[in-house]
């Protein structure tokens, strides 16, 4: 009877002692016991996850910004360049504010405003490279500003791309569009002014510090 008092009065003794009750939540937590395991387990997740969910949505809305002034700066390149084509080559120039600033229609077979004819194919090469490195880097934007600047370069350049795949003298060899002729400077067009405008945006960004993941650097 001793024995069996004995053997059956085991598990009431951590409760009388208290001091076994330890033992077993220590050794429970790694097997997921309520209240200790899922709690340790939903707070390690819970550093992690809500920077994820947070982060990708972000990312994806600047890319999203990226695209969308791309897609516009090309439109408006490409819209304008058809109607200069149709309307306005192989017609008198357009003055729109007198002699100070005009629309003609020129085809040029060199870099934005007019720069180096001779080198054609080289400029489409360095344009299909453009492209391609902002589409690489978009992967890790995460910037307001550095999306709108990247987006008006990938318009411009994608812009004046096309015109040296599909335009004569042939492919690769295409003269780009060109018809915004201010007095004393280069005749250019909307995918230049595009390009202008986000490198000089990549540059303030630059100087301010401001990288396109969205950090910051103080000097």
């Amino acid at each position: 009877m001793a024995e069996a008092e004995r053997i059956i009065g085991t598990p009431d003794t951590p409760d009388a002692t208290g001091g076994g009750k330890e033992r077993p939540d220590s050794e429970g937590t790694p097997a997921g016991e309520p209240g200790t395991g899922p709690e340790a387990a939903a707070g390690a997740f819970g550093t992690g996850e809500p920077e994820a969910t947070a982060g990708r949505p972000r990312g994806r809305r600047r890319i999203a910004v990226l695209f969308a002034v791309a897609a516009f700066a090309y439109a408006l390149d490409l819209i304008s360049k058809m109607i200069v084509v149709a309307k306005l080559e192989h017609h008198p120039p357009i003055e729109i504010v007198g002699d100070w600033l005009k629309f003609e229609a020129i085809r040029n077979a060199g870099a934005a405003f007019g720069f180096g004819e001779a080198f054609t194919v080289i400029f489409t090469m360095i344009a299909a490279a453009v492209i391609v490195v902002i589409a690489r880097l978009a992967r890790k934007l995460y910037s307001l500003p550095w999306a709108i600047a990247l987006g008006l370069l990938l318009g411009g350049a994608l812009g004046n791309l096309t015109d040296r795949i599909f335009r004569a003298p042939g492919v690769f060899e295409g003269a780009v569009v060109d018809f915004i002729a201010p007095k004393h400077f280069a005749v250019f067009n909307l995918a230049d002014s595009a390009i202008v405008c986000g490198g000089i945006l990549i540059v303030l960004l630059s100087f301010r510090g401001l990288d396109p993941d969205g950090t910051v650097h103080k000097d």
